[in-house]
């Protein structure tokens, strides 16, 4: 089980969830703050922080948020568009930082209106 961070996070983005999370296991794409499934510890610290809701674990999400498990493994270990090579479990988003991509089904979304 891991957490994840659904549709409601897109072009918001709020990092609440970054700031409370003590494993640093959630990182920045262009649009969209994504969980890695690998680094998560599953403490729940980043649920209670999202001011939209977009943080559910694993066996409560909805079918619409279901979805967004898969893409936020994608986000880890398929090549996104602009990259040469998976982003993988680099060990914490610090020492990555912001990364200036989302995944096609991020990427594909409209953009929100604020």
């Amino acid at each position: 089980m891991t957490y994840l961070i659904a549709e409601p996070c897109v072009d918001l983005k709020d990092r609440t969830c970054v700031d409370v999370c003590p494993v640093d296991c959630i990182y920045e794409g262009a649009r969209k703050l994504y969980i890695n499934p690998a680094e998560c510890i599953e403490c729940g610290a980043c649920e209670p922080e999202c001011p939209v809701e977009a943080i559910v674990i694993e066996q409560q999400a909805t079918d619409e948020e279901a979805v967004h498990l898969a893409d936020n493994a994608a986000f880890f270990y398929d090549v996104l568009p602009g990259r040469e090579q998976p982003i993988g479990d680099p060990g914490g988003a610090n020492v990555l930082g912001p990364v200036d991509a989302d995944t096609p089904l991020v990427a594909d979304l409209p953009p929100r209106s604020s």
